[in-house]
């Protein structure tokens, strides 16, 4: 498999894996390093934006959702603002986390910030264990 299809294939998991849909994408990262080991930092980057514009899938769904939203997530980001995004990369949590940054208006700006840097962290370091 040529290095173009795998990231292709690697942001296309990483996107729907950042979604309600259910996936994981972590084994896709390992298996495009251990594939194409000089795609080390393009593989992170690239699962990267997929996951964060998944999570963004995620936040501007929480915008359309009605007012009266109580879902998962919503006291973590009432207390912690965007910086909870960090957590957006966690399972079972992570999806509520955005939809609830949503629903409650945070910074765009901000919440993509937060959700970037704690999705590239899990990804460099489960990168960093495929190298």
């Amino acid at each position: 498999m040529s290095e173009t299809t795998t990231l292709y294939g690697l942001f296309v998991s990483s996107f729907l894996a950042a979604t309600l849909l259910p996936g994981g994408s972590e084994a896709v990262l390992y298996a495009a390093i251990r594939l194409h080991p000089d795609a080390y930092w393009d593989a992170i980057l690239v699962a990267t934006l997929g996951n964060t514009l998944g999570g963004l899938s995620s936040y501007a769904v929480g915008r359309l959702v009605p007012k009266y939203y109580t879902g998962k997530g919503m006291d973590m980001i009432r207390r912690h603002g965007a910086p909870a995004l960090l957590l957006a990369w966690a399972p079972l949590i992570g999806d509520a986390l955005c939809v609830a940054a949503g629903w409650l208006r945070v910074n765009p700006v901000a919440a993509a910030l937060y959700i970037a840097l704690g999705k590239f962290a899990r990804y460099a370091a489960i990168a960093w264990l495929a190298a």
